[in-house]
């Protein structure tokens, strides 16, 4: 664990902690839902905090906008692989057959339960500097204003522009109890012949990260 450690700039005093953040569901039991629940929370609070003291002209609309730039499963995992998180995924033996190291849900997943353990283990100001270190350059980077337009809202107004019919959007599947939901959306550019899928804890945010897929696939006009 040390090489992880080293990229984090965090020393575990329990490095049971953080072998529990890398064990996948797949693996058992003892795997890191949990701490990936605990890290969400802790994330979402820390840039907000930062964003709210860096941009200070903006009303709450652009700065929750401004959040979901920062605070998604793309993001996430572009962190989670410039930290080589993958390297250390704890693994059933489907996952790890299929990829599971690379996939951007489960990484994404793995560094907020990485975060959740970093709070257990040495409190809020440890987790705090961590994830500003983390997060420093995109939270240091001006965003366009247009940027702060959510991706469904942006992918509208492109197609518009193009003249081309809007995306729609198809719940694919909805799994897990009813009160945590996991919501599978595929949102499709019939007319160009592109698709993206997302997935979420509720349809709004999954067809959310469908339409930030299809805006990354969509040619040059």
């Amino acid at each position: 664990m040390k090489p992880l450690e080293s990229v984090l700039d965090y020393r575990f005093r329990d490095r049971k902690l953080l072998l529990q953040a890398l064990a996948h569901r797949s693996t058992g039991s003892n795997n890191n839902e949990r701490l990936e629940f605990l890290g969400d929370s802790l994330l979402n609070t820390v840039i907000s905090a930062q964003l709210f003291e860096k941009y200070t002209q903006l009303e709450e609309g652009p700065l929750t906008r401004l959040r979901a730039n920062l605070v998604n499963q793309g993001t996430l995992a572009s962190v989670a692989r410039d930290l080589g998180l993958g390297e250390f995924l704890l693994l059933g033996p489907g996952e790890l057959k299929s990829g599971g190291q690379r996939r951007t849900s489960i990484l994404a997943d793995t560094l907020e339960a990485v975060l959740g353990a970093i709070y257990i283990d040495g409190g809020f100001e440890n987790v705090r500097e961590v994830i500003i270190k983390l997060f420093g350059t995109r939270l240091a980077a001006p965003m366009p204003q247009e940027n702060l337009k959510d991706c469904k809202t942006q992918l509208q107004e492109v197609l518009q522009a193009r003249d081309m019919p809007l995306p729609k959007y198809i719940v694919a599947s909805v799994s897990g109890e009813a009160h945590q939901q996991i919501f599978n959306v595929i949102c499709s550019v019939e007319s160009l012949g592109i698709s993206s899928d997302g997935v979420a804890g509720n349809r709004r945010a999954a067809e959310q990260e469908a339409a930030r897929g299809v805006l990354e696939l969509l040619p040059d006009d």
